[in-house]
C-alpha cells in the first residue's frame, strides 16, 4: 500500500491504506470501524462473495505485516467496495461517515493529481509493450488460424494507432478513453435465450455438443449483476465500452459455462454492442470484424490474469470512436 490516511473514528484513529484509487482496511480495522466483532464482519464478507455481490479477486489484497512477535504475516485487506457493502449490512452510522470521508478523500487525490502518473509517455510505452508481448504470445498458440492471425495484425495496427493518437493530443492515459455513457446489459433470461438459439444452430452444424453454454451454477447471473452494480450511486462500469470489455473478459476468463466459454463470450459481447447500437460505425461497417473478434477473444483466453487491465484498456480503446478516427 502506497499512502496512509487517518480516519478519526468515535473510538480513536484508524489508519487507512490508499492505493490503486481506492481505500483498504483489514478485518481488524473493519471490526473497529463498525464496532462489531470480527466474526460478524467475517461472516458478512463471506456472504458477499457467496452471493456473488462482489468478485473476491477484485476486492481483496494480501500484504505482508510484521506482528508484535517480530514475525511477518500475510494479512488480507478489503477495498472500499467491500467496506461499503458490509456497512450497509451492519447498518452502522459510523460506516456512513467513513463512506463520506473516503469519497471526499478519493476525490481530493484525483483532483490534485496524486493518482495520475507523471511519466505519461513512459507509462503509455510500457502499456503498448505489454500489449504487444501478449499479442506475440497469442500468435504462438495452437488455436491460431490464418484468419485469426490476420485479426492479430489488425489489433496491432489499431492499438498502435490508438497509442499514437493519445500521445499526440497528450491525453496521457490509455485506461481512460472517452466512451459512450450508459449501456443496457442483457438480462440473464435474454442472454440465456440468445445462447440457446446459438447453441441449436451450432449443434445442427456439428460444431457443438449439449455441453455448450451449459451454465455452471449462477456464474452468468452473478457476472451480469456485477457489471450492473453501482458505487456511491454511480455505475461501476459507466460506459458501453467499459461494460462490453469487461463482459467479454469475465465470460472468457471466469468460465461460467461447462463448455464454449470463448464462443459464448464473443457472442454476448457482439450481442451487447448490437443492443446498444455500437456494433456498426457510421458507414455500417462492424467496429470489429469476425477475424478481429476471434483474435481478441484468443488474446483474452491466452492472457495472464495480471494482464487484465492491459486487455480491458485495449478493448475499450478499440471500441471508442475517438480512438478510431
Amino acid at each position: 500500500m502506497s499512502n496512509i490516511e487517518i480516519f478519526e473514528s468515535a473510538k480513536g484513529e484508524i489508519q487507512v491504506n490508499l492505493d490503486n484509487e481506492t481505500v483498504w482496511l483489514s478485518l481488524d480495522q473493519m471490526s473497529a470501524l463498525f464496532n462489531r466483532d470480527k466474526s460478524v464482519i467475517s461472516r458478512h464478507i463471506r456472504n458477499l462473495f457467496k452471493e456473488g455481490e462482489l468478485d473476491r479477486n477484485s476486492v481483496v489484497a494480501k500484504n505482508a505485516t510484521t506482528a508484535r512477535d517480530g514475525k511477518t504475516y500475510q494479512v488480507e485487506s478489503f477495498n472500499l467496495d467491500v467496506i461499503i457493502s458490509v456497512g450497509y449490512r451492519v447498518k452502522s452510522q459510523q460506516g456512513v461517515r467513513f463512506r463520506q470521508w473516503a469519497t471526499k478523500l478519493l476525490k481530493q487525490h484525483l483532483t490534485q493529481g496524486y493518482t495520475l502518473n507523471k511519466q505519461r509517455f513512459e507509462d503509455n510505452a510500457l502499456e503498448l509493450e505489454a500489449a504487444l508481448k501478449l499479442i506475440k504470445k497469442a500468435s504462438l498458440s495452437n488455436a491460431l488460424t490464418s484468419d485469426t492471425g490476420k485479426g492479430l495484425v489488425e489489433i496491432v495496427s489499431r492499438y498502435t494507432q490508438t497509442f499514437l493518437w493519445l500521445q499526440r493530443y497528450d491525453e496521457g492515459l490509455l485506461n481512460d478513453p472517452i466512451g459512450n455513457e450508459g449501456g443496457v446489459l442483457q438480462t440473464f433470461e435474454q442472454a440465456s435465450t440468445s445462447l440457446a438459439t446459438l447453441k441449436q444452430g451450432l449443434i445442427k452444424r456439428g460444431e457443438a455438443t449439449e455441453l455448450f453454454a451449459q451454465p455452471r451454477g449462477d456464474g452468468l447471473s452473478s457476472l451480469l449483476g456485477n457489471l450492473d452494480q453501482s458505487i456511491f450511486g454511480e455505475p461501476a462500469y459507466p460506459t458501453i465500452q467499459s461494460k462490453a470489455a469487461h463482459l467479454l473478459y469475465f465470460v472468457v476468463k471466469n468460465h461460467p459455462f461447462a463448455d464454449g466459454n470463448k464462443r459464448s463470450g464473443a457472442f454476448l459481447f457482439v450481442d451487447f454492442l448490437h443492443r446498444n447500437n455500437l456494433l456498426l460505425d457510421e458507414q455500417n461497417n462492424p467496429i470489429i470484424n469476425d477475424t478481429g473478434l476471434a483474435a481478441l477473444t484468443l488474446l483474452v483466453a491466452e492472457s495472464d490474469p495480471k494482464q487484465k487491465e492491459t486487455l480491458i484498456r485495449l478493448i475499450m480503446n478499440m471500441l471508442t470512436k475517438e480512438a478510431r478516427s
